[in-house]
């Protein structure tokens, strides 16, 4: 026997298929906006450069840098972040369009102004991930990289005493758990939290973070292999420079 077509069914029907127009009337939610790294190449760098923007340089050189950006892409993306990079003066107006500085072994100086702006941004609640190395790279008499950090109480200082190669995290806020990562020579470090340490002793740690009061970040560390993604060094072949770089931008982004 078929079923009749009573009103109440009839308006059942017709209140579905409402909800199923309104369903497919509905504008599509937009994807979070994705947060920007900005890479500093504007203050005589000695690794990180614009992979896009290298002609005549060495092949070899080159090649690496294509890696390293390579790498660094894939951590920012899992991070649902861009890669950008700053060849000019680094201006209020770049900065608020991003939320971590990376600025890897500067070996010039940064303006007035750019301190000044890099000091409001960290204010504002921006990250910063600074790199500095031994003497051999970039002396504290080329940059003025410690006017970046102000009075956070962080500070890079001569070179380590310690030499052993090889270096680790310990487990905790940075990196959830201890990770093995290159160490050669270093600078020394004053201030924030230590997480960075080197195989042999735990004196003159090399790598060290702080959070500010009004939400900003900063990592700062006195040893540049981790941060070019050198996973091999002196017969050591598993530094787990992905991890490390992928933990350090995560909390920085935070």
């Amino acid at each position: 026997m078929k079923q009749q077509n009573t009103p109440r069914a009839i308006g059942s029907a017709l209140l579905m298929l409402a909800f199923v127009f309104c369903l497919h009337a509905l504008p599509a939610q937009p994807s979070a906006a994705r947060k920007q790294i900005l890479v500093d190449v504007a203050h005589g760098q000695k690794f990180w450069n614009d992979p896009t923007t290298m002609a005549g340089i060495d092949t070899n050189l080159v090649a690496r840098i294509k890696y390293m950006n390579g790498e660094l892409v894939k951590n920012a993306t899992s991070l649902n972040a861009n890669v950008r990079y700053v060849k000019e003066n680094i201006t209020p107006d770049l900065l608020a369009k991003s939320n971590i500085l990376f600025v890897h072994i500067p070996s010039a100086k940064y303006s007035a102004d750019e301190v000044k702006a890099i000091k409001q941004y960290l204010l504002n609640g921006g990250s910063l991930f600074v790199v500095m190395d031994s003497d051999y790279w970039s002396t504290l008499e080329q940059t003025n990289v410690n006017d970046l950090l102000g009075s956070t109480g962080i500070k890079f200082g001569g070179p380590s005493p310690v030499e052993k190669s090889g270096g680790h995290t310990k487990a905790g806020l940075m990196t959830e758990k201890g990770l093995p990562i290159p160490y050669h020579g270093a600078r020394l470090l004053e201030g924030g939290t230590p997480f960075c340490f080197n195989n042999q002793t735990e004196e003159h740690p090399f790598g060290t973070y702080i959070d500010l009061k009004k939400g900003g970040k900063i990592i700062a560390m006195g040893d540049g292999m981790v941060s070019l993604y050198m996973t091999s060094w002196e017969g050591v072949d598993n530094y787990q420079c992905s991890e490390f770089m992928h933990d350090a931008f995560a909390w920085l982004l935070k």
